[in-house]
C-alpha cells in the first residue's frame, strides 16, 4: 500500500502529512481529530478538499503539526491535504486549484523594527 505525503504551510504552522488508502482515519500528533480540533467549523476548513474531490472516508491520514496557532495549523493541514490529494490523482487539480486550496498564503507576521513599540507602532509622541 502506497503512502503519499506532503507539506502545507501558513504563518508559522508546518503539517506534515502522511495519507493512505483506508477507512478514513484521521490521526493529529496521535489524537483523534475531534479531539485536537473541537471547533465544528475549524474541522469543516480541514475536510474542503476532500469534500470537493468527493473522497471523504477513502483515505487514513496521520498528520504532525508543528508552531503556529490553532487556526494557522488548519490551515496548513488543509493545504498539506490538498497536495497529498494532488499527488494521488492529477484530475482532482482542476477542482482544487478554481477553490484555491493549492495556493500557499504567504503573508507572516511582520518583524519588530527597532526603535519602535512593535513592527509599525511608534512610542507615544510627546510634544513638551
Amino acid at each position: 500500500m502506497e503512502t503519499y505525503n506532503s507539506v502545507g504551510r501558513r504563518k508559522t504552522a508546518i503539517a506534515r502529512v502522511y495519507m493512505q488508502p483506508g477507512s478514513g482515519e484521521f490521526t493529529i500528533n496521535n489524537q483523534k481529530i475531534e479531539e485536537y480540533f473541537p471547533v465544528e467549523s475549524t474541522r469543516k476548513l480541514i475536510m474542503e478538499p476532500f469534500e470537493i474531490t468527493e473522497t471523504v472516508g477513502k483515505y487514513d491520514i496521520k498528520v504532525r503539526l508543528t508552531g503556529g496557532g490553532k487556526y494557522g495549523q488548519a490551515d496548513a493541514l488543509r493545504l498539506g491535504i490538498a497536495r497529498a490529494l494532488n499527488d494521488i490523482d492529477e484530475e482532482f487539480r482542476p477542482a482544487l486549484k478554481e477553490k484555491g486550496l493549492l495556493r500557499r498564503d504567504a503573508r507572516m507576521v511582520e518583524r519588530k523594527k527597532p526603535g519602535r513599540k512593535k513592527a509599525r507602532k511608534q512610542f507615544q509622541f510627546s510634544k513638551r
